[in-house]
């Protein structure tokens, strides 16, 4: 007689590290300094922005490092959550991942992956016919199917590899991480010796904004910045396969998160040093290009127009991988806890969440059919800051409520880190519904949909019970 299925502890401290900067670096360190410096008009303000938005991502991180210490399962924000308030905002949240935040995560990282590959080999334009087909005027959901297709069919590759077994899945991430990490080591070193590159001590000869920087234009930028460091919460969601998570979580969080911070700024201080503000703009307005292959053209020519796209290609790969590994837990810890769908919660013969893989490939897929890469970027910074916010506050209700638990990690900086943190988290949200209102009103919608299935899901436990 076989005993239930339970997940395995079998993640040390290095693979939470590695998961925490798999699930961030993505597309954003190669598109989003484009965009960012069509706002901005500034490379000192763009730096500005990184350097902040990775700042207060350490804050997040911090604020997120106490509570994963202390509450640390399988499920991550969602066990916190629901420990912190209720288990109706545990749900909100959940369901806000599986509409919003994760697999449109995964979605946009899918479409860039597509991008690149067709960079590599060309598409065939696909029911070209029907690209002007449109859903209420915001969604196209045939415009450059070839690509969507692409992007599909990735998702549900790495999907079916994920359900083969937690370690095909860490294995894939640890080897993506080698290479992408090494790609990008490669990117600054080569860029900033590069004869065309400007020493970066002139980088602020290009800094004076053409226009001034207010309140509202530097944080709809961050939402770029923002995208770039996207991710580093997901860790949380394998609590119950991490070996002593009350410490390794908390420590992979930081260690990961300052990582990240100091490659992002050398990475877009050696954009800035091969690209003006000009080209960036420009390469913004092209909506076809991306900033790291046109600043590999200049120190490397058409062989590093390839390198970069093959790297992209690979990053988006690992990316992808480490969300669609990490994002399908909490949808199984809420179906074990009855707040999802019973057959969610099932592990199949690898003691792996199998339906809940499965069914977040399949929404992803739905999800690529439905917007463009900066309409799902700006749409889960903005629904995930809203939880980030609430994780934040959670660390002083948490103090006030279980002050003689014990904590292997404390944030520094105690009431100040957590205070600053909520008090962004909500000019974040107010200033996207002011700059933004189209993906603002689209994720709020896709969130409040959770409610009746919510109270339709209460019924039926209540029916059985």
């Amino acid at each position: 007689m076989t005993g239930q299925r339970k997940l395995v502890r079998a993640l040390g401290l290095a693979s939470v590290v590695i998961f925490v900067i798999a699930n961030i670096v993505g597309s954003g360190v190669y598109k989003k300094v484009a965009p960012m410096a069509a706002d901005l008009q500034s490379s000192g303000w763009i730096l500005i922005a990184f350097l902040t938005g990775g700042v207060i991502t350490l804050m997040g991180a911090l604020c997120n490092a106490e509570v994963a210490g202390l509450l640390a399962d399988t499920g991550g924000d969602l066990v916190y959550l629901k420990k912190i308030y209720n288990r109706f905002f545990a749900f909100i949240y959940g369901w806000a991942l599986f509409t919003v935040i994760q697999t449109a995560t995964i979605s946009s990282l899918a479409n860039v992956f597509a991008q690149s590959f067709d960079n590599l080999i060309p598409l065939p334009d696909v029911l070209s016919g029907l690209k002007d087909y449109t859903i209420g005027g915001v969604f196209f959901p045939f415009k450059d199917f070839g690509i969507k297709i692409v992007a599909i069919v990735a998702i549900m590759i790495l999907t079916f590899i994920n359900m083969a077994g937690l370690k095909s899945g860490a294995g894939l991430g640890r080897v993506l991480f080698i290479i992408v990490f090494s790609g990008l080591i490669l990117i600054i070193i080569f860029g900033l010796t590069s004869p065309s590159a400007t020493s970066l001590a002139k980088i602020n000869a290009n800094s004076a904004p053409s226009h001034p920087v207010t309140l509202s234009l530097f944080y709809s930028a961050l939402l770029g910045a923002f995208w770039a460091y996207q991710g580093w919460g997901s860790v949380g969601f394998i609590g119950g396969e991490v070996k002593n998570p009350t410490k390794n979580i908390p420590r992979g969080i930081i260690i990961g998160t300052i990582l990240i911070i100091v490659v992002y700024l050398l990475v877009n201080a050696t954009y800035l040093s091969l690209l003006s503000i000009r080209d960036l703009t420009e390469i913004s307005n092209s909506g076809n290009k991306i900033a790291a292959v046109e600043a590999a053209r200049i120190f490397w020519g058409n062989g590093g127009v390839m390198f970069l796209s093959i790297l992209i290609l690979i990053t988006t790969a690992g990316c992808i991988n480490a969300s669609i590994l990490t994002g399908a837990r909490p949808y199984y810890a809420m179906s074990k806890d009855k707040l999802f769908f019973s057959g969610i919660g099932k592990l199949n013969n690898r003691n792996v969440p199998a339906n809940s893989l499965l069914w977040q490939g399949i929404w992803a897929s739905v999800l690529v059919l439905s917007g463009t890469f900066d309409q799902l970027t700006d749409m889960v910074i903005f629904t995930v800051f809203i939880f980030y916010g609430a994780t934040a506050l959670g660390v002083i209700i948490l103090r006030k409520r279980m002050p003689d638990a014990y904590r292997p990690y404390k944030v520094w900086g105690y009431p100040v880190i957590p205070v600053l943190y909520v008090l962004f988290c909500i000019g974040l949200f107010i200033n996207t519904f002011i700059s933004k209102p189209r993906e603002a009103i689209i994720g709020i919608v896709l969130v409040l949909t959770g409610i009746p299935v919510y109270f339709l899901l209460k019924w039926k436990n209540q029916a059985k019970a």
